[in-house]
């Protein structure tokens, strides 16, 4: 590799899962950062890929940040948090009160026209709404703002295990990014241990602003020894310290959360700073990690992702429906608005619900005020020009 990439300097390794596959680097060389794939065997490089560029990647960052960092990931976490209220609020309002069974459960197959259409609807939109429920709420764990504040609260772990492990002042979720999840969710509150500050002044002495690139280190084989002592599973990677008093970090986010590992190695000594498994988690954090395994359809494999795929071919079959239903209800002979039904005693129950989750979901409450400031200051006033002009 060095041959190769002479100056390049690498920041995650990963070790080929069985005997077939090859070994990844991730190396930063000329401004670009780069996954670079090994013969384990050889040391042949066997291809490069650009970390950012390449399609999972991109997806990922795309899904988590709209590709535009903070900002984007807030405009996630508002879509989603407003999904979760129009799905709590639509159910409340359409829930079938003195009825079940065919037409709620289930469509009525014997029915036509506009009937079907309505039992197509509101089944789809039922079954369908209750996962999309369950796909927001995973999804939102993730979120910058919400998610972030979330995990600080439910996750939380004994002091004493990092009672005598000097710690950076960072939390694990540093090694994560938009477009590579390193460490798993549940570990992400947890100290970011540093290397014994000692050690690194000795290796320092006498070419104190030597680059951490200088400083010695336990062998990356050492790492790997390590991880495969203390049984964590194949697939796990491997972020090296940057800095003097940096660790080595090795994490694996398992498609099953029960495989979680991440471990802190000091990177002159080797020794474990910090081992967090699954029986270290709470019980909100264990749920959140099934979930989303559940989320990412990683969890039971196939039938996992035939089962998210299900969600969202239900959503657009709700969608279209009620796009069927609006057209056989809308004003004849014009495009416009079905006329309201006289009489809403439900929408009261609605409006409580919609304002207990924007307490729930700050953002979402955020965005409410700042409607109704701005309906109050602005188009309050056309609204009233249009009834004069009238």
């Amino acid at each position: 590799m060095r041959e190769a990439y002479p100056q390049a300097s690498v920041s995650q390794y990963l070790p080929p899962v069985d005997a077939g596959h090859s070994a990844q680097f991730v190396i930063a060389d000329g401004g670009r950062t780069l996954n670079l794939f090994l013969d384990p065997y050889s040391g042949k490089v066997l291809g490069t890929q650009d970390a950012f560029w390449n399609l999972q990647a991109a997806t990922r960052a795309l899904h988590g940040e709209l590709m535009i960092g903070t900002v984007g990931d807030r405009l996630i976490e508002l879509a989603a948090g407003w999904g979760i209220v129009l799905v709590v609020s639509g159910l409340y309002l359409w829930w079938p009160r003195g009825r079940s069974g065919a037409g709620v459960l289930w469509p009525r197959l014997s029915a036509r026209g506009r009937l079907f259409w309505r039992d197509l609807h509101g089944v789809t939109g039922f079954w369908g709404s209750l996962l999309l429920l369950f796909m927001l709420l995973t999804g939102m764990t993730w979120t910058g703002f919400w998610g972030a504040s979330f995990a600080d609260v439910w996750n939380r772990f004994p002091a004493a295990m990092w009672n005598e492990v000097p710690k950076s002042g960072e939390l694990a979720r540093s090694l994560n990014s938009a477009s590579d999840q390193t460490v798993p969710w549940a570990a992400e509150t947890t100290p970011l241990p540093e290397s014994d500050a000692h050690a690194a002044h000795r290796a320092h002495a006498g070419h104190d602003r030597a680059p951490a690139s200088e400083v010695p280190s336990i062998p990356l084989q050492q790492v790997v020894d390590t991880a495969r002592e203390r049984g964590v599973v194949p697939g796990y990677g491997i972020t090296l310290p940057t800095t003097p008093t940096g660790v080595f970090s090795i994490a694996v986010f398992a498609a099953d959360p029960r495989q979680d590992a991440t471990l802190h190695l000091d990177r002159y000594s080797g020794k474990v700073l910090a081992d967090v498994r699954w029986k270290d988690y709470g019980l909100v954090a264990k749920s959140v990690e099934m979930g989303v395994m559940l989320h990412e359809g990683r969890f039971f494999g196939l039938a996992n992702q035939l089962l998210m795929f299900a969600v969202c071919l239900m959503i657009l079959l709700s969608a279209v429906s009620g796009l069927v239903l609006w057209w056989k209800r809308r004003p004849s002979g014009r495009l416009g608005v079905p006329p309201l039904p006289h009489g809403l005693p439900l929408w009261r129950g609605a409006v409580v619900i919609m304002l207990v989750l924007g307490v729930a979901f700050p953002l979402v409450g955020l965005s409410l005020v700042l409607v109704w400031v701005l309906d109050r200051l602005v188009l309050s006033r056309f609204g009233g020009d249009r009834v004069m002009a009238g």
